[in-house]
């Protein structure tokens, strides 16, 4: 009996030694800023707007808000918006745009018609029109990106509306803007040729075929009225079995190559989780930033393709304008980051992104906005994560679920930024428990023996912030080290922006 307790003992303490082992596995990071992808776009750093329930009237524009200014928009969330630096705005739609018609929404706002809106079947004012969403993309400092209707629009809807927004003077339509007060042209920089029109819940849902013959038109005449403009295809988004997503794609990039400027993909990565959004696994969740590098990686193959077939000089680019981390707490702000992530590790085809919604990057109660999750850590990536993206080695532990095989705990991009001298480091610690030693070993350069490491991170899994408290935060650290080596360890569940100084 006394020879068993100590077997039972023994293994015990085995088990338990073991255990320590694996949750304290170390990881190591190499940066070398001549191993680069390309110069990070700025337009990564975009966001989407739609009239979905609050999301325009009353989060962005409420005259009737205690909050509102002489032109109907929160004064409140505009101001903290603009921290973020957002490069431009895609709107109205969204499904929304598929069933709109762009001149119910111009002209005196007690003449504007009420109209049903089928895509989120609820009542549409028209109160936020054309000159409305360029009066907020220019309050907040962000281009203009249009997208226009490519379900029940026509030929005309489409090259009308970019008249009224980009023609200076002497015709009918841009006549018609400066009537309505707006002598300037919208410069209106990104054009959207429709919204995920292979999608049956799309009003005039087309083939791919019908598709390419409307957007190559509507491409075509836009580009007459304004030869400056960037046109983005509609990628598919129809995710099902048998990844048919692809064939409209290469079908679409086949046709027009040589007549666009970026191809669109949407994907809302929880919808890749098993059993879905009801899914509330922690690590699951965590394991979505591959998902978008799969989704870029495909796309970017599809577009290679193309270009060899078509020997098109014109380049096209990918525009991630579609996507969303959920909307709070430390989960969505770490998922976020990955977003980020795979934008910048793809730096070299994605150019372009919007975050849906815009509202969703701040809080919003009766007395006011506030800054939530997803604002600290678009905060961070917007203001800091600017120059060229680096190809970063990581050797880091990694799990699986159902969805993926060898997910590292450590999901890491890396940036040169040399005007200002510095190199920034973004690490997104996957694990729901253990935190992670890591050797950060900067492979070339001279360094100044300083670094910055700024935190986001909260106690409790579930936590979101109000106006009254803010249990995800950032927390600023200042590290000092010694050569070309840096020792950190990196918390679990926790994003972690590095500045690095260089000499």
């Amino acid at each position: 009996m006394i020879r068993l307790k100590t077997l039972c003992l023994f293994t015990l303490i085995c088990c338990l030694f073991l255990s320590n082992i694996t949750a304290q596995e170390s990881a190591l990071i190499k940066i070398d800023p001549a191993r680069t992808i390309d110069t990070i776009d700025p337009n990564i750093y975009g966001a989407f707007v739609e009239p979905i329930r609050t999301v325009v009237y009353g989060n962005i524009y409420d005259p009737e808000s205690p909050f509102a200014d002489e032109n109907g928009f929160r004064k409140d969330f505009i101001d903290l918006i603009k921290e973020l630096n957002i490069r431009n705005v895609r709107w109205p739609g969204g499904n929304f745009v598929s069933g709109y018609n762009w001149e119910d929404g111009i002209g005196p706002k007690d003449q504007r018609p009420a109209k049903l809106d089928l895509a989120w079947k609820q009542i549409e004012t028209n109160q936020m029109g054309t000159d409305e969403y360029a009066k907020f993309c220019s309050l907040i400092g962000a281009d203009n990106f249009l997208c226009i209707n490519g379900g029940t629009g026509t030929l005309d809807d489409a090259r009308n509306w970019v008249e009224y927004c980009n023609y200076e003077k002497g015709t009918y339509y841009s006549d018609l803007r400066r009537k309505y007060g707006n002598e300037e042209p919208f410069n209106v920089k990104y054009v959207g040729l429709g919204n995920e029109i292979d999608g049956p819940w799309q009003m005039g849902q087309k083939s791919v075929e019908d598709y390419c013959k409307f957007a190559l038109e509507a491409g075509k005449l836009i580009e007459i009225i304004d030869e400056d403009i960037k046109l983005v295809a509609s990628g598919s988004s129809l995710y099902r079995p048998g990844n048919k997503w692809v064939d409209w794609n290469e079908y679409v990039l086949d046709q027009m190559v040589g007549k666009i400027d970026y191809i669109s993909i949407h994907r809302y990565a929880s919808e890749a989780l098993p059993g879905g959004r009801e899914n509330d696994v922690f690590s699951d969740h965590m394991s979505l930033g591959l998902e978008i590098d799969e989704k870029i990686e495909t796309t970017q193959a599809s577009i290679e393709k193309a270009m060899v077939k078509s020997e098109s000089e014109r380049p096209v680019y990918i525009s991630f304008d579609e996507y969303s981390p959920g909307f709070g707490g430390i989960r969505s702000a770490l998922l976020l980051a990955q977003h980020l992530n795979s934008f910048i590790r793809h730096a070299d085809i994605v150019k372009m992104a919007n975050i849906t919604m815009i509202t969703g990057l701040t809080g919003h109660s009766p007395e006011g906005v506030f800054k939530n999750s997803l604002f600290h850590t678009f905060n961070l990536y917007s203001n800091n994560a600017l120059g060229t993206a680096l190809d970063v080695y990581t050797d880091a532990p990694t799990y699986d679920n159902e969805i993926f095989d060898n997910i590292p705990y450590l999901d890491v991009t890396a940036i040169y930024n040399e005007s200002e001298k510095k190199v920034i480091v973004n690490v997104v610690n996957r694990h729901e428990t253990d935190e992670i030693e890591t050797k950060i070993d900067l492979q070339a350069g001279k360094y100044a023996g300083k670094a910055t490491a700024k935190v986001i991170n909260a106690d409790n899994l579930d936590a979101r912030n109000t106006l009254d408290e803010s249990p995800v935060s950032v927390e600023t650290r200042q590290m000092s080290f010694k050569g070309n080596v840096i020792q950190h360890t990196f918390p679990a569940h926790s994003f972690t922006q590095i500045e690095i100084s260089t000499k």
